[in-house]
């Protein structure tokens, strides 16, 4: 199948959601929110991703009213922060989240991280929010192996996403696979390492032979790994060009290439440490 970044994959629950998104992470001015998820909307993005952490919900929806683009164009993601966790607190903290954005409903809400000995009722809550309307679909977020089959032992509402750092510097190729075997989508935060990885012999080499940026080689390998990159920028033709990677395929031995990268090359919290 051909993708663009119309395309849309369907969860397991039987909504579609974008290949392609925004982050929004560390984006807390009002001015640069409002610019950077404008820009990103113009320049075609329809899902646009923050949280109860990021602290700018409310310029996320500031600038999606603005837009004027119809609301069932946009797929929105919050996060639940990790002070909000257990089940009158999720809920509490959910209604704030949307009167925030100035939202009816989000697409996907996400349980930020697994904290310990509250998760559990946590996603508790997040079955009542999804069974009340209030989010087209639940999901979670840094979750291991050992935190997702926690989840199933428990309950029978799967999530429809697990979404984990993920780049070539840091393939988690085990817990791809299980969520795949599992019907869970996996979606990818840092997928550019925060830049700092730009300067890898191997991506250099593989950059140059597509005639494309580093940043846009890793993001296509994410979508060639069937996951959902959510890069960030608050530059006009970053945003562009993150957005330009539909137009080539990297070929399996390239791919390989990329993989072998992968060095755990952490930049946010191991979830392996957490109970």
């Amino acid at each position: 199948m051909e993708l663009n970044l119309d395309s849309r994959i369907k969860l397991n629950n039987g909504i579609q959601m974008p290949v392609f998104g925004f982050g929004t992470y560390m984006l807390t001015d009002e001015k640069t929110v409002l610019k950077a998820v404008t820009w990103a909307l113009e320049s075609g993005y329809r899902l646009i991703d923050t949280a109860q952490m990021y602290d700018n919900e409310q310029y996320v929806g500031e600038a999606i009213q603005r837009s004027g683009i119809p609301r069932e164009e946009i797929f929105v993601t919050t996060k639940l922060d990790n002070t909000q966790h257990g089940f009158e607190k999720s809920k509490l903290s959910f209604d704030i989240s949307l009167s925030k954005l100035k939202l009816n409903y989000v697409d996907l809400f996400l349980i930020h991280w697994p904290i310990s000995d509250l998760r559990l009722e946590s996603w508790r809550a997040m079955i009542d929010i999804y069974n009340q309307g209030g989010a087209r679909a639940i999901g979670v977020s840094n979750y291991t192996i050992r935190h997702l089959k926690e989840l199933f032992a428990n309950f029978e509402v799967k999530p429809v996403v697990n979404q984990v750092e993920f780049n070539p510097f840091n393939y988690h190729e085990v817990i791809l696979n299980f969520c795949k075997n599992e019907g869970i989508q996996v979606q990818g935060y840092t997928p550019l390492s925060r830049a700092k990885k730009f300067k890898n012999s191997t991506l250099l080499q593989i950059s140059n032979k597509y005639t494309k940026t580093p940043a846009q080689i890793m993001l296509r390998w994410a979508v060639q790994h069937n996951v959902i990159p959510i890069p960030k920028s608050y530059h006009l033709d970053r945003i562009k060009e993150n957005a330009e990677i539909f137009d080539f395929i990297i070929e399996d031995e390239d791919m390989e290439k990329l993989d072998s990268l992968n060095e755990n090359y952490r930049l946010a919290m191991d979830p392996h440490e957490i109970k």
